[in-house]
């Protein structure tokens, strides 16, 4: 599980320093040390500041996740930057944003910290504390209570401003400043003379419940926990005694008061419960802190340690109580390892790869194998070589044609078996501009990132997760890849046909345009180049006359008359270029045309016309037949896959869809004999276009949906 701590030491990190400043802070020792736990406990962690950029932050280390898969938690020990009810501040964040977290909720923070209303509740619910009166302004009268007495912060934690005061100028001394240095209300209440027992409880519903811990204080100061004993700069040591050398019944007495007062808050997973024993045997609850210290000197950890918990113990089982309380299990999962089902198998390997799948589409972005680039090419090739070396796929040579086309094979062979394919360049021209990787927090950019980059991770991905779950040499699998797409295929189609021809079923791993959809059907596509050449003329010669230019561009449009919309007919020029010598007229005309089909016969027809229209003896015109993608026609057998692949995706909740398409792909190469699927990858956004990216969330649902379909394909 990812799992974010988000802790409070630097202030600037806010719009304005406003209000009341935080004066509690974590060490960075502790930090390390609650990290170093986690990941021991095999946890993915980073730390964050409890700031402005958390939201940002924690989108960006722990996005969306797929059904079955737990969100991220946070490890929230936070005190807050300012204000009021700081320890609130994050809780309430992360309830906004959806993000569950360690610890108590905003509710239960709020009323341990105001400790008046703390107090209210406590004595509402017949559960013993000091009496008490509150201090509202300087000019204040003093209270009915009788000396010594406890003066502190109505609002504050980690002992600020506490003394004992024993008549009124000490009271009043020790009120004004409160007033002055916390602006908040001044707690009074009576001083308990006695022993100071902390019991610590972690978990819900039937929590662990510490054995209790004394503090012992040494000479040289008042009987109670200071801020300066805290900081260790008070000049003598306080000690801890773990179990406290109390009575079985006062300790069972103190463990049942702690309970209590921790359902009457609302506290979640932890919380500590400061107590004072008199004299007499009577315990009266001072105060709950609702988020305890795990610093290495806290009473705590010293319960924990008794209970049988070390310090990697405690903060993982944190993590677990709070795994329990959100997702519903009644305990923390067990801690041995189960044997895992397949498709569990599968889930869990991508699923906790996130960060490693990210990264390596990084590194591949970073990788220039445009299509006219044959060294990036021979890189990109070496790359993929390597993750096939990994897997234990060996090649095909009579499937491959270097370097233009490269075939891969199990141990259990391509015949009779799945065939993937996908293509190493990115079909950009030298002259576009080049986008560098980033991440947004639904979204990943970069070159190529959708038409070739993010389909080549989710191949190696889903062939580890195959590999992880011991069950990809026994499948009948072939991964064909191919580096003319920015040529239509020109040079490795006629490979690629028989590549299919082995096969029983192909998926293409191309990006999906169109949000959670699949292709089932596209059109094929005619590229033609178009020439015309005449006499070179003066511009002031014969200029009503048609030249090779007037006569081109009025073809051109009559061509394009040609299409018809019912017939899934298209044709139109890309482009349009003239030669001219200086001061004349053009005598060159040439152009791209493309025809875009779904059935060839109507392909044909529309070509003889074409043909017919150029016929003629003032010019020389020609149309020449460049490439012919043909067409990707949904049939029965086609159908029935898309049926599997879709019931796949609904038991994870992915909203996937059937679509068709006007862009052709090496998926029209299939026979109707055998079934195919397009659109594999990962849902992708103004492709071929400076800005273009991917979902980010769709590169994971793609990787495991192509790995789990493969999973049930023998």
């Amino acid at each position: 599980m990812k799992v974010a701590i988000v802790y409070n030491r630097d202030s600037n990190r806010v719009i304005n320093l406003f209000g009341v400043p935080n004066r509690e802070k974590y060490g960075m020792n502790s930090i390390k040390r609650i990290t170093d736990a986690l990941k021991k406990g095999g946890h993915q962690v980073k730390s964050f500041e409890g700031d402005k950029d958390l939201v940002d932050n924690l989108e960006h280390f722990m996005p969306k996740v797929i059904k079955g898969e737990f969100p991220g938690m946070v490890f929230n020990i936070s005190y807050g930057i300012q204000g009021q009810a700081r320890y609130t501040h994050v809780p309430s964040i992360l309830e906004m944003v959806g993000i569950p977290y360690v610890g108590s909720g905003p509710l239960a923070h709020s009323l341990a910290l105001d400790k008046v209303v703390a107090k209210m509740l406590f004595r509402q619910h017949g559960l013993p504390t000091p009496d008490f009166a509150v201090l509202d302004t300087p000019d204040f009268d003093t209270p009915n209570l009788e000396y010594p007495l406890i003066v502190k912060p109505k609002n504050e934690a980690v002992s600020f401003g506490i003394r004992i005061v024993n008549n009124d100028d000490e009271l009043h001394d020790a009120a004004l400043v409160i007033f002055e240095k916390f602006q908040q209300p001044v707690l009074v209440e009576r001083y308990i003379e006695g022993r100071e027992i902390n019991v610590g409880i972690l978990g819900n519903g039937n929590p662990e419940i510490f054995a209790p811990v004394e503090l012992i204080f040494g000479e040289g100061g008042p009987n109670i926990y200071t801020l300066e004993d805290k900081k260790r700069t008070s000049g003598r040591e306080v000690t801890y005694k773990c179990p406290a050398p109390i009575s079985n019944d006062v300790a069972a007495r103190a463990q049942e008061i702690s309970l209590q007062a921790f359902k009457v808050l609302g506290c979640y997973d932890c919380a500590r419960i400061d107590m004072r024993l008199d004299v007499e045997g009577n315990l009266y609850i001072l105060e709950i802190n609702s988020l305890p210290s795990l610093g290495e000197h806290g009473s705590y950890l010293i319960g924990a340690e008794y209970a049988g918990l070390d310090f990697k113990a405690v903060v993982n089982r944190l993590v677990e109580v709070a795994n329990a309380r959100y997702f519903g299990t009644p305990e923390p999962p067990p801690l041995q390892r189960r044997k895992q089902s397949l498709d569990s198998s599968i889930f869990s390997y991508i699923t906790q790869r996130r960060d490693r799948i990210e990264e390596r589409l990084e590194r591949w972005t970073q990788l220039n194998s445009r299509t006219d680039n044959l060294v990036g090419i021979r890189h990109a090739y070496r790359e993929m070589q390597s993750v096939f070396n990994d897997v234990k796929m060996k090649p095909i040579e009579d499937l491959s044609d270097d370097p233009i086309l490269w075939t891969w094979e199990t141990n259990a062979g391509l015949n009779g078996g799945t065939l993937i394919i996908a293509h190493l360049d990115v079909p950009l021209k030298s002259t576009e501009p080049f986008q560098r990787f980033r991440r947004e927090p639904e979204a990943l950019y970069g070159e190529g990132i959708g038409s070739s980059r993010s389909p080549l991770v989710e191949i190696e991905f889903t062939l580890r997760a195959l590999q992880f779950s011991r069950s990809l040499a026994k499948r009948r699998l072939g991964v064909l890849l191919y580096c003319d797409e920015g040529m239509e295929c020109r040079y490795s189609s006629d490979l690629i046909d028989r590549a299919i021809r082995r096969a029983t079923r192909v998926i293409v791993v191309c990006p999906s345009i169109q949000d959670e959809s699949i292709i089932v059907e596209r059109r094929g596509q005619r590229l033609y180049h178009f020439v015309v050449e005449g006499k070179s003329r003066r511009i002031d010669k014969n200029v009503k006359k048609h030249g090779p230019f007037r006569w081109a561009s009025a073809k051109l449009t009559e061509f394009s008359n040609l299409s018809i919309s019912e017939k899934r007919l298209s044709i139109a020029a890309v482009d349009f270029h003239t030669a001219a010598f200086p001061m004349q007229l053009p005598h060159r005309v040439e152009s791209k045309v493309i025809m875009n089909y779904i059935k060839q016969q109507n392909a044909n027809d529309a070509e003889k016309k074409m043909r017919e229209m150029i016929k003629q003896k003032e010019f020389n015109a020609e149309l020449e037949l460049v490439s012919d993608r043909p067409p990707m026609i949904k049939s029965r057998v086609g159908s029935k896959m898309a049926k599997d692949i879709l019931q796949l995706a609904e038991t994870w909740d992915i909203n996937l869809t059937e679509q068709s398409s006007a862009v052709p792909s090496v998926a029209g190469m299939a026979p109707s004999s055998v079934p195919v699927i397009c659109g594999m990858g990962p849902v992708t956004h103004n492709l071929y276009a400076p800005n273009e990216s991917i979902s980010r969330i769709s590169l994971l649902q793609r990787t495991l949906l192509l790995a789990q379909y493969l999973a049930t394909k023998e």
